[in-house]
């Protein structure tokens, strides 16, 4: 190994999906993207649990900032709107990983197993999100509704987002997305 660089972990990660991009998930191993990172084995185990969270290190840091920013809205914001400025804030840490996020969203549609925990990651965000609505006061069904409504959102955005060559901004597909979903149940 040459001499000790800084950002292991973000090294681990982007020779993960370097490697993930070039032969496949299943067709690479921890050791190969610790080589390619200029680290150990035991140096990635250190960071990541298995060779599927080195792409979804970043969800601990988003589940936080959804619930902090849901604790900073007035509390006389309606369910949806709350849900609203959580699922911006998010997308706003987006900008200016839209390659890097394309490229990932490809190695997850690629192989079941990811796009399983792609799912996982987003039902535990609605789970605390609507946990996070019923603490404001917000009774159910309204705060499982809401919280719902809002990840799908979210998703839809997120493909519209990764899906699009050109980098629109994922929070501007978000707001698109919920004016969408008004449209859509009013009738409009």
């Amino acid at each position: 190994m040459s001499r000790w660089e800084p950002n292991a972990r973000g090294r681990l990660e982007q020779a993960a999906l370097d490697l993930y991009s070039e032969r496949g998930f299943e067709q690479t191993t921890v050791a190969e993207i610790a080589k390619r990172a200029g680290l150990t084995e035991r140096t990635y185990f250190r960071h990541f649990a298995d060779k599927r969270e080195v792409l979804f290190g970043g969800t601990g840091p988003l589940h936080d900032l959804l619930m902090n920013t849901v604790a900073a809205v007035p509390e006389s914001t309606a369910p949806i709107a709350v849900v609203t400025v959580a699922l911006d804030a998010v997308a706003a840490v987006f900008q200016g990983r839209h390659a890097h996020s394309r490229k990932r969203q490809a190695v997850i549609v690629a192989n079941p197993e990811l796009r399983e925990r792609e799912l996982i990651k987003m039902a535990a965000w609605s789970a605390a999100l609507a946990d996070a609505l019923r603490r404001r006061g917000v009774a159910d069904p309204a705060a499982s509704l809401a919280a719902e409504a809002g990840i799908a959102v979210f998703k839809v955005a997120y493909e519209r987002w990764v899906g699009e060559a050109e980098d629109r901004g994922l929070a501007r597909l978000v707001r698109e997305s919920f004016d969408e979903l008004k449209a859509v149940t009013v009738g409009e």
